[in-house]
């Protein structure tokens, strides 16, 4: 049907909708826009905006990262931490708490070590240790003994009108002792006697060798076994029927003349551990007896030295 000039006029009298201008501020979702009806399901929605759902916000791409992210406070504390321990920062205070620290540990090891060497007698029985401090307590006695007489010689020397006749009197029971000791002169005295039996040969010459030094430790000056005088050089070899003493052959049972303190001899063999339990242990018998008088009569022959030679002038 064809228009008429009126409905063509009221046409074009008809303003239209102001189109968005691209640079103009857009409402945020939830305003109503001036003008706009509202939409159906309430009052409080606001306009949708074209492409945007209504179910779905913004993309999580499209926002920026949060400056204080908790990786990026993390990587800060741990360059702030190594920062602040390396380079280390020594300062004197600290260098002087240091030595001091160093030398009360050095303090404290030089302590332990020294009080662990009397490790070994912690554990011994009273008995042992009261053993024990008698025998140094003899010791001490025999060389305040030996003391005193080399001052009693030396001031007869002095005093001696004869000093000659003197000199050459000590000069002898200096040499009687001497040969006594070498082996070369008999001695007798009060001792003991020591006699260990083998009968399943089982007796080294280290355990002979083990009563002779345990023997001298507690004074005997004169030892004698099987015929054979044992001086300071004296070496013991072989085993069961092959004991040999400086190369001279002894057989068991071995009895040892020993001359010296009885008090301290006795003891000194028969100590926890010692030389009789030792052999008893190896079936082995050993049994000491006390006397008034021992005659050590196994002589050696004097040796003339090689090459040492008196000094005296």
């Amino acid at each position: 049907m064809p228009e008429d000039e009126s409905t063509r006029a009221l046409r074009k009298v008809e303003p239209r909708p102001p189109s968005p201008h691209p640079h103009q501020h857009r409402k945020p979702s939830g305003e109503a826009v001036p003008g706009t009806p509202p939409a159906p399901g309430g009052a409080d929605r606001g306009v949708r905006e074209p492409g945007v759902s209504p179910a779905s916000g913004p993309s999580p791409a499209a926002e920026p990262p949060a400056a204080g992210t908790p990786a990026r406070d993390e990587q800060g504390g741990r360059r702030r931490l190594v920062s602040a321990l390396w380079p280390p920062r020594v300062t004197r205070a600290q260098l002087v708490v240091a030595l001091l620290l160093f030398g009360l540990g050095l303090g404290l090891a030089i302590q332990v070590s020294s009080t662990s060497d009397n490790s070994a007698l912690r554990g011994a029985r009273q008995e042992d240790l009261v053993r024990i401090l008698d025998e140094l307590d003899d010791r001490t006695q025999r060389l305040e003994d030996e003391k005193a007489r080399l001052e009693k010689q030396r001031s007869e020397l002095e005093s001696s009108s004869d000093q000659a006749e003197e000199a050459r009197k000590q000069t002898r029971e200096k040499e009687r002792q001497l040969g006594i000791l070498a082996g070369t002169v008999a001695a007798e005295g009060p001792g003991i006697t020591l006699s260990v039996g083998d009968p399943t040969g089982s007796v080294e010459s280290d355990m002979l060798l083990d009563a002779i030094q345990e023997l001298r430790a507690a004074g005997a000056e004169a030892i004698q076994v099987n015929g054979v005088r044992v001086v300071a050089d004296s070496y013991f070899t072989g085993s069961g029927d092959d004991m040999r003493i400086d190369g001279t052959k002894v057989a068991a049972p071995y009895v040892f003349k020993v001359i010296g303190k009885p008090e301290d001899l006795e003891p000194a063999l028969n100590i926890p551990g010692g030389v009789v339990q030792t052999l008893e242990k190896e079936q082995a018998t050993a049994t000491v007896e006390r006397s008034a008088k021992i005659v050590v009569d196994a002589l050696r022959p004097a040796k003339r030295p090689d090459y040492a030679q008196s000094s005296s002038q």
